[in-house]
């Protein structure tokens, strides 16, 4: 993921060179923020860019709104991150608790964790996430 203080153009330049950095992908969804428009077509050139609108095609963010969602839930117990490097700090621990320490449907309540065998209790679980 890439966390900067504003969405501006100079944000989108630098997320685009951190998704080439991973490879060439064929299609780069973006939820239609305007930054992204130049940084797409300088540094993506060879990829599809989709700005997706709202739900209202098949092609859709609807994962990361779902996460969005989430966060916004978890964020709004706290009283502000003070600093945006303890924001980053935060912000990596709720991703790591997100994606694989935390119960998934689609794995029938398991963790991804324990998916891939590492086993331990609940409380064990909770300890994870209660030192970011």
């Amino acid at each position: 993921f890439h966390l900067t203080q504003a969405r501006d153009s100079d944000a989108a330049f630098i997320l685009m060179n951190q998704a080439k950095s991973m490879g060439k992908p064929n299609n780069f969804i973006t939820d239609r923020l305007p930054s992204y428009n130049e940084a797409v077509k300088t540094v993506l050139n060879e990829s599809t860019h989709i700005p997706v609108p709202p739900m209202s095609s098949d092609t859709n963010n609807n994962l990361i709104e779902s996460f969005n969602k989430t966060f916004k839930a978890w964020y709004k117990t706290k009283k502000g991150f003070n600093s945006f490097e303890k924001a980053n700090n935060l912000i990596y621990m709720f991703i790591f608790h997100y994606n694989f320490i935390r119960p998934h449907g689609s794995l029938n309540g398991s963790t991804p964790a324990e998916v891939a065998g590492f086993s331990t209790n609940d409380s064990n679980k909770h300890n994870w996430f209660i030192a970011a």
